[in-house]
């Protein structure tokens, strides 16, 4: 497919999470809704309240919509704002991983367990012991899986220095270090880190972190994790300049020398995406405010083949 494709057209679903189970490609989106509340830099317009699981059979296929699988109702120690959440599989479980506000407003993340892929979900009466920021990805190599989170801006990650919450967080000077992704190991329990998390660096042609100042290419929020020919690649966006970027590296923890823009700016504010292999291909899956007119608050997901160059660049595709 060199077109994108729009999955559902009933209901308003963003920041898809597309993992292959049993044969199938599930997404994991955000729910969104009109939610009444102006725009802000905080994000507090995106107040989604529940997560619907979709799955698909083959890529151009029909989009079964599996219903409700989780909502803000039934999470014990819930305040607001379901974000983007996404999945992982062990030993028959399945874990949901989610951002959400706790009840003095700080984003913590939270677990949900299902027999099932498509849920529905419960929810653990606690969030993860350590947990802060938003946008949690999860890879799994060797048996091993390892959580990347963190987003900036209504994300809340410029609060917290080295994984510790320090007084009136602001980003650094334009002339210092972009703040980072965090990456965390999971214990073997799936419902706790093995380790503190460590700083996800990012780095430029030079070897030299990017700056806080270099809005083109620093990271935001949005992690993403995928291996192609042995190499890793950590996808993000770049939050305020609207564009989905990558940076490769030898290992899951980095460095990553930043490559390039996968995806150009769609049409909302946010960008926010996944990476899967299928059937021998590779897909992205994403979403724009089109179908919404344009309301970013209200986003449509899609998928779009993603393609390689010789040298494992991948093929920047045109979000506009």
């Amino acid at each position: 497919m060199k077109e994108p494709r729009y999955l559902v057209d009933h209901a308003y679903m963003a920041d898809p999470s597309a993992h292959v189970f049993n044969g199938k490609i599930y997404i994991y989106p955000s729910h969104d809704v009109e939610s009444g509340i102006p725009e802000n830099d905080n994000g507090d317009h995106f107040d989604m309240r529940d997560y619907h699981v979709f799955s698909m059979e083959s890529i151009d296929g029909e989009v079964t919509d599996h219903g409700k699988a989780l909502d803000v109702k039934d999470i014990p120690w819930a305040g607001r704002q379901l974000w983007d959440c996404d999945i992982a599989h062990k030993d028959g479980t399945y874990y949901l991983y989610f951002p959400l506000k706790d009840q003095t407003d700080i984003f913590r993340i939270g677990i949900a367990t299902s027999d099932k892929p498509e849920g529905p979900f419960k929810p653990l009466d606690a969030p993860m012991k350590g947990s802060f920021s938003i946008d949690p990805c999860i890879f799994e190599e060797d048996g091993k899986h390892y959580m990347y989170f963190g987003g900036l801006w209504g994300g809340q990650l410029q609060r917290y220095r080295d994984g510790k919450a320090i007084e009136c967080g602001s980003e650094p000077a334009e002339d210092q270090p972009a703040l980072p992704a965090r990456i965390a190991r999971l214990a073997d329990s799936m419902i706790e880190f093995a380790e503190p998390s460590k700083a996800i660096v990012i780095l430029d042609e030079d070897g030299k972190p990017l700056t806080a100042g270099d809005h083109d290419r620093r990271f935001f929020e949005a992690s993403w994790m995928h291996k192609y020919n042995g190499k890793y690649y950590f996808s993000y966006s770049t939050g305020n300049t609207h564009r989905l970027c990558y940076a490769t590296g030898d290992n899951p923890y980095g460095p990553f020398t930043y490559q390039g823009v996968i995806l150009t700016p769609v049409v909302g504010w946010t960008t926010h995406h996944s990476i899967v292999e299928f059937k021998g291909k590779s897909y992205l899956f994403f979403h724009d405010s089109v179908p919404s007119g344009g309301k970013t608050w209200l986003r449509s997901m899609k998928v779009v083949e993603l393609e390689y160059d010789a040298e494992g660049k991948i093929k920047t595709i045109e979000g506009q």
